[in-house]
């Protein structure tokens, strides 16, 4: 049974004692996806997130014909031991020009950047594909990239967005002109395709990257980099310090000296929700002396979110030097707290799943917060606590839009979650992890808004 298109969060009454199991980290296992397709024979991932955005990955890599076996996780619903063979680099189907090989990537930000690099290592056409959304979402930076490196990039409505076609080449053989990579035809694509079959290979080897709008774009390319022969010059925003670079460098490193078995640590992001539902509940009366923690919280430092435990209460938090996406929980529940917080460098929030820094100051206005928005910076002024309501959350589309909120509704009374379902692209049974009895879950009651009938545990899974 489907998740109602309108739930509602009814809040605890009194505390609550659990040890919660989160699935695996998103980034990691979207990075070790492409990295054990990369590495000569074959590699298991344990703990993989088995979710819509790695889901997408699997199938892609299915497509481009890499054999790849799915088994259960015993220890957690959403995880999956998943096990790659890989090819040390060949892709073994390849399309033309006039019939490409055919990648959906949904709304997978690191699909749609990882594949985009990965697939140049083909001697084919592809052709990458999403939901509306992941054609607006930006790939320019990327793209330019990689026609510096001398491959053919064609964006089919001019933008430098999805739907794309790229034009791989074989390692290894004769170059072509970079005179070539650009203003192809629809006329000359058939030509173009005999070139890449034949051989011929982009003669430029180095590249640099701008990770202003997304470290995506450095890590798609880095992934595939000793395999293609690229030096990658990664500039912009934090270049050095960005979290997701060095998460993407040390996977590299790992995975050249480590092929065979890799275990993939639960997702920091996903486990932010519980963690303040921890805080949260520890600042009312009647949910005071509750006890939550994350079942194998990392410690590898390898997720910048890691660190939400310690940021959370701090009343400057930058996106940039602090938390990643977990920073939308921190400013979801910041207006329950007894101090204004500050939130900067939000700048790309507005380029993600929505624009994030409105649907976060709009939704919370609705329940009765006062925010401001300054640049990239969100205010939040804490609330007394009858100021604080419930109301209908518009989630965009976005799966944490729809957390977030479900964790305030845990004390605010009224809260009403839209399309819960859009949690299926990170974390499936996070609805059923909210209600299940403790010390498993919260022990939270979710009703249908519509009948206000509670829904039972399977009605809870986000498919």
């Amino acid at each position: 049974m489907a998740l109602p298109d309108l739930i509602e969060i009814v809040p605890l009454t009194a505390p609550v004692r659990a040890e919660i199991t989160v699935p695996g980290s998103k980034s990691i296992t979207n990075r070790a996806l492409i990295l054990a397709a990369l590495a000569d024979g074959e590699v298991t991932l344990k703990g993989a997130l088995w979710s819509e955005d790695t889901q997408v990955m699997t199938e892609a890599l299915k497509t481009l014909g890499f054999e790849i076996k799915v088994t259960n996780d015993p220890d957690e619903f959403c995880n999956r031991t998943i096990t790659v063979k890989g090819l040390g680099g060949k892709i073994p189907n390849r399309g033309t020009g006039f019939q490409p090989v055919e990648l959906f990537v949904g709304n997978a930000g690191t699909a749609a950047r990882f594949l985009a690099a990965f697939v140049c290592l083909g001697e084919g056409v592809y052709r990458l594909s999403g939901v509306p959304r992941m054609h607006e979402r930006p790939q320019a930076a990327l793209f330019s990239a990689l026609r510096e490196l001398g491959y053919h990039i064609e964006a089919e409505k001019g933008n430098d967005k999805l739907p794309v076609r790229i034009y791989g080449a074989e390692r290894g053989s004769v170059t072509r002109s970079n005179s070539q990579k650009t203003n192809v035809t629809q006329d000359s694509e058939a030509a173009l395709a005999g070139e890449v079959a034949a051989g011929h290979r982009p003669a430029l080897r180095h590249c640099r990257v701008s990770i202003e709008e997304s470290s995506q774009f450095a890590s798609a390319l880095l992934l595939s980099a000793g395999v293609g022969g690229w030096q990658v010059e990664v500039v912009g925003e934090n270049a050095e310090e960005s979290p997701y670079v060095k998460m993407t460098s040390w996977l590299q490193v790992f995975f050249s000296s480590n092929q065979g078995k890799f275990q993939i640590e639960p997702d920091a992001s996903s486990g932010s929700y519980f963690w303040a539902a921890f805080f949260l509940l520890n600042r009312f009366e009647n949910t005071k002396n509750s006890a939550v923690t994350i079942k194998e919280w990392p410690e590898s430092m390898l997720q910048i979110d890691t660190q939400f435990p310690v940021k959370f209460s701090l009343s400057d938090i930058s996106r940039l030097q602090d938390l990643a996406d977990s920073i939308m929980t921190a400013i979801t529940l910041s207006s329950t707290g007894t101090n204004v917080a500050r939130f900067a460098d939000l700048g790309r929030l507005r380029l993600q799943e929505t624009e994030r820094v409105v649907a976060l100051r709009t939704e919370l206005t609705k329940c009765g917060a006062k925010v401001i928005e300054e640049g990239d910076t969100l205010t939040v002024y804490p609330a007394q606590r009858d100021e604080l309501h419930g109301a209908e959350i518009e989630t965009y589309n976005d799966h944490r839009m729809a957390m977030c909120f479900a964790i305030l509704g845990l004390k605010v009374p009224g809260i009403k979650i839209k399309n819960p379902a859009c949690v299926k692209k990170t974390f499936p049974n996070f609805f059923q992890k909210l209600a299940a009895a403790p010390p498993h879950g919260l022990g939270a009651t979710i009703l249908d808004a519509k009948s206000g009938r509670k829904l039972t545990h399977e009605e809870l899974f986000a498919d």
